[in-house]
């Protein structure tokens, strides 16, 4: 996320923002089976969450899905803190970033992150932001109608609603949707890791 107004892309009052309900648009995902669609990661690969989540059943894959993160150079849409869910792409990414380690100790197989910008937006945040995972695009929206997965309309573009999957045996597990505020996100994800292990 950014400001284009000089505000810290990490400096949100999460107070000031309207919170996203359950609008139901997850509540197929739990117990979907994930279509064999590779997608363009920030290293370089194409990374199928179905044959990745395949390969090692007992252990997770965590994909947190974001609207956009935004550079601090270049301003946000027009309204965006007043959509409920928007804001808060950049501070899910650090949180991410920062329990990475975390996550894979609890045990999570792979961490990614995944939006619909594509893939050279996508690497100047991850390396703006210095984080240690891929973000994957789907900016053809493949994996996005395939799984029908909970979208805003912005500007002519369809961006993911914000919803963390978690993915075992090529099927989606775990959902997490919605999710507010966004930096708390990967604490749950990874108190619910955790707690799967007893």
């Amino acid at each position: 996320m950014a400001s284009g107004q000089g505000m810290p892309l990490t400096d949100v009052d999460w107070s000031r923002l309207p919170v996203p309900e359950d609008d139901g648009a997850a509540s197929h995902l739990a117990g979907c089976q994930l279509p064999d669609i590779p997608l363009p990661a920030t290293d370089g690969t194409e990374v199928s969450l179905a044959r990745l989540s395949r390969a090692e059943p007992s252990r997770p894959v965590v994909v947190f899905a974001y609207p956009m993160t935004g550079r601090p150079d270049a301003p946000l849409p027009a309204g965006w803190d007043e959509i409920p869910g928007a804001r808060g792409c950049t501070p899910q990414s650090c949180a991410f970033r920062d329990h990475h380690g975390d996550l894979l100790a609890a045990g999570a197989s792979a961490v990614f992150g995944l939006s619909t910008q594509d893939t050279a937006y996508q690497r100047e945040a991850a390396s703006r932001l210095h984080l240690t995972f891929p973000l994957l695009s789907d900016a053809a929206l493949r994996l996005t109608t395939a799984l029908r997965l909970p979208v805003m309309l912005i500007e002519g573009r369809t961006l993911l609603k914000r919803m963390t999957l978690i993915l075992e045996a090529g099927i989606i597990a775990r959902v997490f949707y919605p999710v507010f505020p966004p930096d708390r996100n990967a604490a749950d994800v990874l108190s619910w890791l955790r707690a799967q292990r007893g």
